[in-house]
C-alpha cells in the first residue's frame, strides 16, 4: 500500500480516537461493509501502518508520576556507537521515548520513574554506565499539557 485513500486515513482517524471499537462499527463509520473494511485494517496491518493496538494509561495513577527528560551527548557519533546506544536503551522499561536528534545533543529520551530517588538509581545504575556517554543533561516536567497518540492526517 504506497498511498492512503480517503476510506483508510478515515479508518485511522477512527482507530486513533477508539482503538477497542468492534469491526461492525469500524465499517459502518468508514462506509463500508465488514469485509472489505478487515481486508484494509489487515493490509495495514501487515506493511506496518498500524503497528499494534493499546491501551493509554495514566502514569500516575499507577505509581509513576515522574517524566524525567534526558539529553544525551556520545562520545562520538559513529554508526557503531549510535548503534549500541539505541539498542541497550531500547531494553529499559523506564525509557518510553528514546529520539535519535540533531543538534547539540544525539539522543533525547523521556524516563518515566515514580520518584527522584528511582531517577536517581536509574541514572547511576544504567545511563552512567554506558560505554560512550559523553554527558547527560536532566529536566524534569513538573505537569503536562499535552499527550496524544493521534497523528495529524492529511
Amino acid at each position: 500500500m504506497s498511498k492512503l485513500d480517503r476510506i483508510d486515513s478515515k479508518i485511522i482517524a477512527v482507530l486513533q480516537s477508539d482503538g477497542r471499537i468492534t469491526l461492525q462499527e469500524l465499517a459502518d463509520k468508514v462506509g463500508l461493509s465488514p469485509t472489505p473494511c478487515a481486508r484494509r485494517l489487515r493490509m495495514m496491518e501487515d506493511e506496518g501502518i498500524i503497528k499494534g493496538y493499546a491501551a493509554v494509561i495514566d502514569q500516575a495513577k499507577i505509581g509513576l508520576p515522574v517524566s524525567a527528560f534526558a539529553s544525551i551527548k556520545l562520545e562520538r557519533q559513529r554508526e557503531e556507537y549510535l548503534d549500541r546506544f539505541a539498542q541497550t536503551v531500547s531494553k529499559w522499561p523506564e525509557v518510553v521515548d528514546c529520539y535519535l536528534m540533531t543538534g547539540q545533543y544525539d539522543y533525547l529520551m523521556r524516563v518515566v520513574v515514580a520518584d527522584l530517588a528511582a531517577y536517581e538509581a536509574f541514572l547511576k545504575t544504567k545511563l552512567t554506565r554506558l560505554e560512550g556517554v559523553a554527558s547527560i543533561e536532566t529536566s524534569f516536567a513538573l505537569g503536562q499539557t499535552k499527550r496524544s497518540e493521534v497523528l495529524p492526517l492529511p
